[in-house]
């Protein structure tokens, strides 16, 4: 952990380099590898083919973000990470929010690591270095 999970509406497809948020994403959480082991950081974008937004009027588009962690970590921590990431995703839309219809969204999810199971040998190429 941390996993970002961003869900997108094809409709953005062309114009929204999708992959380069998603490396802007995980800069953010790498930046703070003191919370967040840089090995346990995932990024994934899926596209949305069948949506209804609104009254289905407009050819209006959405990108939702998720952020999902483990549990531990103090409201500040949360709260700065999240205004960050929320801020990345906000100024990579700049263009597009002031061309169309945009919503854009963010979530966090925390999980009790009672409910999660992990197998991960990423970890130990960062401690190597």
């Amino acid at each position: 952990m941390p996993h970002i999970i961003v869900e997108y509406t094809d409709n953005l497809r062309k114009e929204a380099d999708i992959p380069n948020l998603l490396k802007e994403l995980n800069s953010v959480l790498i930046s703070r590898s003191d919370i967040f082991p840089t090995g346990g950081i995932r990024s994934r974008a899926f596209e949305l083919k069948d949506y209804r937004i609104a009254d289905g009027a407009e050819n209006d588009a959405f990108v939702h973000t998720i952020l999902k962690i483990g549990s531990g970590r103090s409201d500040l921590d949360k709260k700065g990470v999240c205004d960050e990431l929320f801020e990345v995703i906000k100024g990579h839309f700049t263009d597009l929010f002031a061309r169309r219809y945009l919503a854009l969204s963010m979530e966090l999810i925390e999980f009790i690591e009672a409910g999660t199971y992990k197998h991960n040998n990423i970890h130990k190429r960062f401690r190597n270095s």
